[in-house]
């Protein structure tokens, strides 16, 4: 049996001292995985995560673990390397396309979306992320409305969603159940409760590296306010004027930024 398509290389671990079991998400078959000879050795042409090429799957049998034999075009992955949000983020995806998609069964437009995800990653992470990992839940039949209201059709005030149907809600029909409902606009903080209860009927476990891009989402905010703060009493120091830490207007915060990078780059 063999099988012949263009895939990007999203799973790569050693299998003995020479070769590695590698998984291709592949256009046309999904994902495949087999045994990559001598690729934990490879000096040239090193087979690596990220890479888009050209891939042929051999076996004998259709039920055999198949050889691969790997010719990559080109690393999406290299531009990504010098910033932790954006590497983080490939490989949140690349877990995610290991654990959840069976084995080939095509998904040719979550396979398109893929590849433009490892391009738009450059400009804006979390936006292309999100938009990414929408478009994986739709795959898997967990598609979000955002269009209307679940309850009553309207298309404005739309400040919730139901954790439930993955459909909007409105502000005058969340009113019974704000406690229980998702805050808009979406974020992959809400988009990971929906990938919890994916992973739950599958019964596999949420990849750690989605877990851990949650926490990058948090600590860049964190960053920001720290950041912010610091910024205020370089300032306001300067001035002499006193500041409270805890209560401050965010303009005011965002003002003392502007002035006090205008000062350290003076």
């Amino acid at each position: 049996m063999k099988l012949e398509s263009n895939g990007i290389l999203i799973g790569l671990r050693p299998f003995n001292e020479r070769d590695a079991i590698a998984r291709v998400f592949s256009r046309g078959y999904g994902v495949l995985v087999g045994v990559m000879r001598g690729a934990v050795v490879a000096k040239k042409n090193r087979p690596l995560l990220g890479q888009v090429g050209q891939m042929s799957w051999n076996a004998r049998l259709d039920s055999q673990l198949g050889t691969f034999h790997w010719e990559a075009d080109k690393n999406l992955a290299a531009p990504l390397m010098m910033s932790h949000a954006r590497l983080a983020a490939m490989n949140a995806a690349f877990e995610l396309l290991n654990t959840l998609l069976p084995e080939r069964e095509a998904y040719d437009a979550l396979y398109d979306k893929t590849l433009w995800l490892m391009g738009a990653l450059g400009d804006d992470v979390n936006g292309a992320y999100l938009e990414w990992e929408t478009d994986l839940l739709r795959e898997l039949g967990y598609a979000l409305d955002l269009s209307h209201c679940s309850g009553c059709g309207k298309t404005n005030d739309l400040h919730f969603l139901s954790p439930r149907t993955g459909r909007a809600v409105c502000v005058d029909c969340a009113a019974p159940y704000v406690n229980r409902l998702y805050k808009l606009p979406l974020s992959i903080g809400i988009t990971l409760r929906f990938i919890e209860g994916v992973c739950a009927q599958q019964g596999v476990a949420v990849p750690v590296m989605r877990q851990m891009l949650n926490m990058v989402e948090y600590y860049s905010y964190l960053f920001l306010a720290l950041f912010v703060k610091f910024a205020m009493v370089s300032t306001f120091n300067k001035e002499g004027e006193n500041h409270d830490l805890d209560n401050f207007d965010t303009g005011t915060g965002y003002r003392a930024v502007y002035v006090w990078w205008h000062d350290v780059k003076a």
